[in-house]
């Protein structure tokens, strides 16, 4: 059945379900409350000034509603509640005046204001409110209210509850004692009391990271087995030499990943290993020599960025390094003509191109290889399931390099990254000055102002990252575009531009561009700047309202300077937070940083904004549910070993798990 089957739901809640990435009633079910509410109801005479409240009165007097500027409405009216006549205030809400009548029972939730013996109230009910209550609080979008999308999550229950799949083994369910799917499905909606929502909680939890370490251990499996990859055989004095005429000295640890690499490639096993790196220390010259090692095999290679700007600035930094060697390097982006990429499709075939460097578009249905043999990826774009069929469908079977610029304690990345090789890359490269971070508060703007001014006279450039409201794209716009009004007025014989989410992917591009070439002096960005675009002549960032964002996260952003020999500067401006802020001014270290910000977040910013989706939990946190983790990582091994012996119902259950990687290396 699709969501049209479910009652209430029409063609246009479809589109707001999808904004929510609601698309099959499967994701409907899974959408699960963020947080909950204990609803107790209260005496007005027991409770203080400002506290939120909920009561049950009659209504006194009709409601009056008075229209604000533009859409908005107030409505007023009075009840008695307590032997008390209380005036409540409701904004938004005036197409309720008509469900009023005067002697109506009606439930008020709000904040009491003592003084005025009135209530702000944030919800009214016309329905007694069960004492006790616990209720789900969901994640909404504008359009549709968490009434309506309580109700479709209901009516979903009613009729689809039991077409769900129920992924934990029967030996599991038993050794655990969980509730069956069905019914935690509807208590983790509807909850009766605590006890049982932990019950439920606890059951869907672990079915999806015993699903997730299934799959993870299943992988692993799969890349220990021998023989499977490409044969390679290269003497390490050719990569010595090409390493020794390097414009710069290799860290410590660049040269210890280059080994673990060149092991892995000349080992008859398939690669398939993770570069851990901080910001700035220098991952891509080792993903460098992992394709020059891959060319003296005689294999092609492919680089794969995130994005088109990132991909170009690649392709001139390898040419400038390979000049001196033979080694043909192309570039392919969507921009490119249709002669042009047709011209690229035709020299891959046929091997004249050594080394393609491109978006994602790099392994694509129409591409052809005559020998690919390394394949290097950001870890934001992992490359997953579907890209390594592809490519197998083809007949062949690359070895896998992953780049991560957000490093993770070694602990947790034992265990999620674990069908990876992990290397390890912590020492900044020699010339690199540590990045100076400072917090300031809103009341300090002019030092940051005139701190702005130090840069832009040394004809430096300045990333602002715009503060944010609210989750909503419209409102980050409006605050964008006011941000630069005033930068405007601070500083108006600079060129200041921004980049948004309203933007088309070609005008980031261009904007991008443009700052590169130090076209634009300030560039203020409601997202996230590009992770790894580097542009070595900005020396400053601006973050607003830096509290709202997790430690790692600061720590990339903080990466998009300090990537030259100039002294770099970071400036964090909150008035919240400011202890858990301050670890930033004390170290540069993403690893040491990604342990407080795991110990202090748990996982949710750990990889980023821009999240892998293998990371994508519905219910679980790698923080509070790590033993849950870990028990769902020994269960799943077992099960793994067990699977030729189980009945027909267990091997089917595993079956569907892995149903869409059992033939995919």
């Amino acid at each position: 059945m699709d969501l049209i089957d479910v009652q209430g739901v029409g063609p246009k809640s479809i589109k707001l379900l999808n904004k929510l990435n609601i698309y099959t009633i499967n994701d409907l079910l899974n959408y699960y409350p963020f947080r909950y509410e204990v609803l107790i109801l209260n005496k007005l005479s027991e409770m203080q000034d400002g506290d939120k409240v909920i009561i049950e009165g009659v209504v006194e007097k009709i409601p009056t509603v008075i229209r604000l500027r533009g859409k908005m409405n107030k409505m007023s009216f009075r009840i008695i509640s307590d032997n008390l006549l209380v005036n409540v205030t409701i904004f938004n809400r005036g197409f309720m005046k008509n469900h009023f009548e005067i002697g109506k029972e009606i439930t008020v939730i709000g904040k009491w204001d003592k003084q005025k013996n009135s209530i702000t109230a944030s919800d009214i009910r016309f329905t007694k409110i069960n004492e006790n209550k616990i209720e789900g609080v969901y994640r909404t979008t504008s359009g549709l209210n968490k009434k309506n999308l309580s109700i479709y999550i209901d009516n979903a229950i009613n009729n689809n509850i039991n077409e769900l799949e129920d992924y934990i083994p029967e030996n599991l369910k038993e050794k655990y004692n969980f509730m069956n799917k069905s019914e935690s499905i509807k208590i983790i909606h509807n909850p009766k009391n605590i006890e049982e929502l932990k019950q439920a909680q606890i059951r869907l939890k672990y079915e999806e990271l015993f699903v997730f370490m299934l799959k993870i251990n299943y992988l692993k499996s799969k890349h220990k087995k021998e023989g499977d990859g490409l044969s390679r055989t290269v003497d390490y004095k050719f990569v010595d030499e090409f390493i020794s005429k390097l414009p710069f000295e290799l860290t410590p640890d660049q040269i210890t990943s280059v080994k673990d690499i060149y092991d892995d490639l000349t080992l008859p096993k398939r690669m398939n290993r993770l570069i851990q790196g901080d910001v700035g220390s220098g991952k891509t010259i080792v993903s460098i020599i992992a394709c020059y090692i891959n060319y003296l095999s005689g294999f092609q290679s492919a680089l794969m960025a995130p994005t088109e700007i990132l991909a170009k600035q690649h392709y001139e930094n390898i040419k400038k390094l390979f000049k001196d060697y033979k080694i043909n390097i192309a570039l392919l982006i969507g921009s490119m003509t249709k002669k042009e990429k047709k011209e690229i499709y035709a020299d891959l075939k046929e091997g004249k191109i050594d080394l393609i460097i491109g978006t994602h578009t790099l392994i694509q249905d129409d591409i052809e290889y005559q020998n690919l043999g390394l394949v290097i990826t950001d870890e934001q774009h992992r490359f997953g399931v579907n890209q390594r069929s592809n490519l197998k469908n083809k007949g062949i079977m690359p070895d896998v390099l992953y780049m991560s610029a957000t490093p993770i304690p070694r602990t947790y990345a034992l265990t999620i990254y674990g069908d990876m090789d992990i290397s390890n890359i912590k020492t900044r490269p020699k010339g690199r000055k540590p990045i100076k971070t400072i917090v300031k508060s809103n009341s300090e703007i002019k030092d940051v102002l005139y701190m702005m001014k130090d840069q832009l006279d040394l004809n430096h450039q300045i990333y602002v990252i715009a503060p944010l409201i609210e989750e909503s794209e419209k409102s980050n716009l409006e605050n964008v575009n006011k941000l630069k009004d005033n930068l405007m007025k601070a500083f108006k014989n600079y060129k200041i531009d921004m980049l948004h989410g309203k933007m088309s992917s070609e005008e980031k591009e261009d904007i991008m561009d443009k700052f590169s070439k130090n076209e634009i002096n300030i560039l203020i960005s409601t997202t996230v700047v590009e992770v790894g675009v580097d542009v070595a002549n900005a020396t400053m960032i601006v973050i607003f309202n830096a509290n709202q964002f997790g430690l790692s996260t600061l720590h990339q952003l903080r990466g998009r300077v300090g990537r030259n020999e100039l002294d770099s500067y970071c400036i964090l401006i909150s008035d919240k937070a400011k202890e858990r802020l301050n670890i930033m001014e004390q170290t540069n270290d993403g690893f040491e940083i990604s342990e407080q910000d795991f110990k202090l977040r748990g996982q949710g910013d750990l990889f980023g904004i821009k999240q892998s989706g293998d990371m994508d939990f519905k219910i679980a946190n790698l923080k509070e549910d790590y033993k849950i983790l870990l028990q769902a990582k020994e269960d799943s091994m077992k099960e793994l070993e067990m699977r030729k012996l189980y009945t027909d119902r267990q091997n089917d259950i595993l079956s569907k798990i892995l149903i869409n990687i059992e033939n995919m290396d």
